[in-house]
């Protein structure tokens, strides 16, 4: 049976559904990662039934299935590296918020910031919080178990997802738990969804836990000495058990990057410094009970700071953080977004480590990150074309993984294997921990169709050029 035959029979049974012009399959064919792959049919479902009809066909005929919803993905997630088709699920964004059980119905096209959006105006909260939460879908959350700046306090996606539904590669409908608070009927099925990239099941609906939405919030912003004073005040901090719902760090080279793109410095007279972004929410009597301890936290360890209860006022702190990133173009036209973490022990060692690790490379690597959980965004910034460079950064990244793990780290906190990640998959696991994962997927595909080719196998992401376009998300 042909690829050929099966595209045929797949447009006779979901018509209207499935696009095969150029312009379609072109942006359907890659996600931020931008390594594009050939594909021959790009598939819109209307209703979560023609999902089972679509995978259906393919398992009979073969042929490789790939699921999206906006593209987000840094590591190649999303790309179809096998080609095949693309299972476009953008389109299935319904939401619906129970406003007495604090529940979210949600389909897994819908976006992350209107979630939130629906569920604040009913007096609820919905904690992750992922940079690109105004395109990124609840779908690809899930897939890759996203975090965010909330996760320290908050947690991550994983904790807030009560059950799902959907196929199996087969086509076969299954739902994993129940919009029930507790559920421990069979194995945890759901749970091994949940950050599988796309390669064991496809979800059609999720429910979503939702918390009360905190009432008040505070902002703070403090500068330090050193990265490694900064990274000492966040551990000193939590000793004293506050937990702020964001705590950023943000290094001295990332903050001189901001100040460029913002045109203003951070402090005036400042000096070259590292930075804590750090707010507390919750309700006004415990929040100024941990205000009071914060304050004297950082009279005691910054050598300045900034504090606000404005909203506006706030925002201004923030643009710190968010102008940060995109600015670091200018200082290389490529970026590795390594989403590394490593136990707050070892904080220290990780920031002495990247300092090293610049100077031998002759690298910019700019880092910042979730300070509170250890999840920190290690950037190798280097100029594509320039041989010399790659060189160099090939060597700092795979430097880079094996430090992380010897600190007893992870190599991806949020953003997921992928295509990126996978030749470093060995650093972290076994082989009978990489062959236990192995047989997990192939008794749930055991034909491989669903998203092949991803986190076992390594892809050298450097013989792969990237397409050179601006998603709607570039330099945010």
């Amino acid at each position: 049976m042909s690829k050929k035959s099966a595209l045929s029979e797949l447009k006779r049974r979901l018509p209207g559904s499935v696009k095969t012009d150029a312009d379609i399959l072109y942006w359907k064919s890659f996600d931020s990662s931008k390594l594009s792959f050939p594909i021959e049919a790009v598939i819109q479902p209307g209703n979560e039934k023609e999902i089972g009809v679509a995978l259906k066909l393919a398992n009979a005929y073969k042929v490789p299935v790939t699921t999206r919803g906006a593209g987000t993905s840094l590591t190649g997630s999303a790309s179809p590296l096998m080609g095949g088709w693309v299972l476009d699920l953008s389109g299935l964004n319904r939401i619906r918020v129970d406003k007495e059980t604090g529940m979210a119905y949600v389909g897994p096209g819908a976006l992350i910031a209107k979630i939130q959006q629906r569920a604040e105006r009913l007096g609820w909260y919905y904690p992750p919080d992922p940079s690109s939460k105004r395109y990124s879908t609840i779908g690809g959350n899930i897939a890759c178990n996203a975090g965010g700046m909330r996760g320290a306090k908050y947690g991550v996606t994983r904790d807030y997802i009560y059950a799902l539904e959907g196929f199996l590669p087969s086509g076969e409908f299954v739902r994993w738990g129940a919009d029930v608070r507790k559920f421990v009927s069979g194995y945890n099925m759901r749970d091994l969804w949940i950050g599988s990239e796309g390669t064991l099941g496809v979800i059609t609906k999720a429910v979503l836990k939702l918390i009360p939405k905190p009432t008040c919030k505070w902002t703070l912003l403090a500068a330090f000495k050193s990265e490694a004073s900064a990274l000492g005040a966040v551990r000193a901090l939590i000793k004293q058990r506050v937990i702020p719902s964001i705590l950023e760090f943000l290094d001295s080279e990332s903050v001189l990057c901001a100040e460029s793109r913002t045109g203003k410095p951070l402090y005036p007279g400042g000096g070259r410094s590292a930075v804590l972004l750090l707010e507390l929410d919750g309700d006004k009597n415990s929040l100024e009970a941990d205000r009071k301890v914060v304050l004297a936290w950082a009279k005691n360890r910054a050598t300045r700071y900034s504090e606000t209860y404005d909203v506006e006022e706030a925002e201004e702190l923030w643009q710190v953080r968010r102008q940060g990133s995109p600015a670091m173009y200018e200082l290389g036209n490529t970026k590795l977004n390594e989403d590394i973490v490593v136990p707050l022990r070892n904080q220290g060692a990780l920031i002495k480590f990247v300092m090293q690790l610049k100077k031998e490379s002759g690298l910019a690597i700019p880092t910042f990150g979730h300070a509170a959980d250890g999840n920190f965004h290690v950037n190798i910034m280097f100029n594509r074309g320039d041989k010399v460079q790659e060189k160099a950064a090939k060597k700092a990244v795979l430097k880079l993984m094996k430090k992380v793990v010897e600190l007893g780290g992870a190599i991806t906190g949020e953003h997921g294997v992928g295509l990126a990640k996978s030749p470093f998959i060995s650093l972290q696991h076994n082989k009978a921990e990489i062959a236990a994962m192995r047989a997990v997927k192939d008794a749930l595909d055991p034909n491989g169709i669903l998203n092949p080719g991803k986190i076992f196998h390594p892809y050298v992401v450097w013989e792969k050029i990237p397409e050179k376009v601006t998603l709607p998300w570039d330099h945010k």
